[in-house]
């Protein structure tokens, strides 16, 4: 069983324990994070949605993102991935959300937000939290660190730990 699906089973376990349920609100991953999760035979009972918003528009008009953001922060930022954490939760009532949005590559990096730049938050209702973070490899390779970083930060966060610290 590979890294990923491992996360996956464990958390949802956990979340089968804790009678929660977890949306997640992907862009760079194109819903990589909701394909691992529903792998997992029985995952009905836990996952509630999944929402690929690779555009700017789909984050606005499925998530609620303020538009404003996108010109002032731009797309990749903490900013964001809050706005899109809070959106999940709000409409699909899960407890539980987790949101990234990055540079998978080749192109559209820059000196500020090079290549492998990815920002995630999860939320569970009560508390937020974001971590930017910087992957190396090619595309497929940021693609599978950010599901994973994902996956666990879920974990942390029904562990009652700060998701972004592990």
């Amino acid at each position: 069983m590979d890294k990923i699906t491992e996360l996956a089973g464990s958390l949802g376990r956990a979340l089968l324990h804790s009678g929660a349920q977890v949306t997640t609100a992907e862009s760079c991953t194109g819903g990589g994070i909701a394909e691992a999760i529903t792998r997992i035979p029985g995952s009905s009972a836990w996952f509630e949605a999944g929402y690929v918003t690779y555009s700017n528009r789909q984050k606005v008009r499925q998530l609620q993102v303020p538009e404003t953001l996108f010109g002032s922060v731009g797309a990749v930022s903490r900013e964001v991935v809050e706005a899109m954490v809070s959106g999940a939760q709000a409409q699909s009532g899960a407890r539980y959300a987790v949101a990234v949005s990055g540079i998978a590559g080749p192109d559209g990096g820059s000196i500020e937000k090079p290549v492998g730049t990815v920002w995630m938050a999860w939320g569970d209702g009560n508390h937020l939290y974001a971590v930017q973070h910087h992957f190396a490899g090619n595309r497929d390779s940021v693609r599978r660190q950010t599901v994973e970083a994902a996956l666990h930060g879920l974990l942390r966060m029904l562990n009652e730990e700060n998701p972004g610290a592990g």
